[in-house]
């Protein structure tokens, strides 16, 4: 009755291709980080976050993959209702196990992608700060004009005078 949709396939296979997945993710945040740190040339960076990006598109697809197959074995399409079909299936709780390191590597991606992020904030923010100094100019606050538009006030900024 199950075929394709066995419990032990939908969570087995899955979590092992999830952790395969993750566990790549996590090397490539990694070298984002290095990359990011040692001001490698742009087209490395983009070369290393188009490798990102495939990546979660591909936990992306298998958790589309993974709400389908549980709305199909009649179960809500969320952790509760893998939850279910684990003990169903995993009385020996070894498919919990990797569920839970699928679940621990998830969150360290995470942590590594928003460290990654403050690092390109930081950067970004610095490179502001010299664009202000070479044009004299600082961007003042956002504003509304009569017509809904938005504008920045600018205010000019003196960076040398002469005597």
């Amino acid at each position: 009755q199950w075929g394709v949709l066995h419990p032990e396939a939908l969570s087995g296979g899955l979590l092992e291709d999830e952790a395969r997945i993750l566990a790549d993710l996590e090397q490539l945040l990694e070298r984002e980080h290095q990359i990011l740190v040692h001001n490698e040339s742009p087209e490395i960076l983009e070369a290393a976050c188009t490798e990102r990006q495939l990546r979660i598109g591909e936990l992306v697809r298998l958790q589309d993959e993974r709400r389908s197959s549980l709305r199909m074995l009649g179960e809500t399409p969320d952790n509760a209702g893998l939850d279910a079909v684990l003990r169903r299936c995993d009385a020996a709780d070894r498919l919990r196990s990797r569920w839970q390191h699928c679940a621990t590597a998830a969150t360290r991606c995470r942590e590594l992608n928003d460290r990654n992020g403050a690092l390109v904030q930081a950067r970004m923010k610095r490179v502001e700060g010299l664009l202000e100094v070479l044009s004299g100019e600082r961007p003042g606050p956002r504003i509304y004009g009569r017509q809904g538009q938005v504008a920045n006030v600018s205010t000019a900024r003196l960076v040398a005078a002469e005597a």
